[in-house]
């Protein structure tokens, strides 16, 4: 009598493979989340947004475009216009000396902040309000892979920039996929910054982590209520800023 013994499935590609994930939650977020909530990980798109983003301000620096961005940055900045021109140009030569690379700073630590804070804050948020018992590594996961769409939006800012002249090139807004497109662009700052964020890539993100964080706390959440709950945070979040700016500016 012979025994024969039965090999384990093995596990599906998105179970397995980070960068499977980053294509799933493209095309196929609802199981790409579940295969997430089951085991966690977080870094892969965290590090993609990260050196795309080191890309796109290499590009942009590389072909001169500091000048004009700056220049269009003190123009809408009243304090600025107020000075002499003696203290404009000084200002000025400071901002081109130090902007660059705080810029290159602020990428490599504002994108993995960004997305903590945001995980945090939802997690926060779900478990006491909802009653989810979701774990922070599960968040961080969750939120890490619906930010996926900012590969794609970095990809086609490194198209832009290289073949733009980058003086015409808003680097706070390079792929215009907002509301902003239908603004002057001498518009008051505030203005820009409301209408940038009805944003294309941001309502998709938005929409990712609702599917996410459903998946993860099905009893308690569905897909529209988690959705209806981050764009409460992301409407709080606009107000503050547009009106930050509007107070600074």
């Amino acid at each position: 009598m012979t025994s024969t013994s039965v090999s384990p499935a093995p596990a599906p590609e998105s179970e397995s493979n980070s960068i499977s994930r980053v294509f799933g939650v493209l095309f196929n977020p609802k199981a790409t989340f579940q295969s997430i909530v089951r085991r966690p990980t977080w870094w892969l798109p965290i590090v993609l947004l990260v050196v795309l983003a080191m890309v796109v301000v290499g590009i942009f620096d590389k072909r001169g475009g500091w000048p004009a961005y700056l220049q269009k940055q003190m123009a809408s900045n009243s304090r600025f216009q107020q000075l002499s021109p003696q203290q404009q140009q000084r200002q000025m030569a400071v901002a081109l000396k130090y902007t660059p690379p705080f810029v290159y700073g602020e990428v490599a630590i504002a994108i993995p902040v960004v997305i903590v804070v945001i995980a945090a804050i939802l997690l926060a948020m779900f478990n006491l309000l909802h009653g989810t018992q979701i774990k922070f590594k599960t968040a961080l996961s969750i939120a890490s892979y619906a930010w996926v769409p900012g590969i794609i939006s970095s990809l086609l800012g490194i198209v832009i920039i290289s073949l733009k002249d980058p003086a015409t090139v808003d680097l706070q807004n390079i792929v215009v996929a907002n509301a902003s497109a239908f603004i002057a662009s001498d518009a008051a700052r505030w203005k820009v910054m409301l209408l940038s964020s009805i944003d294309i890539f941001t309502f998709w993100e938005m929409f990712l982590l609702a599917i996410g964080f459903g998946v993860a706390a099905p009893r308690k959440l569905t897909t529209g209520k988690a959705f209806v709950s981050i764009f409460v945070v992301w409407l709080i979040w606009v107000v503050v800023k547009v009106g930050a700016t509007a107070a600074f500016s």
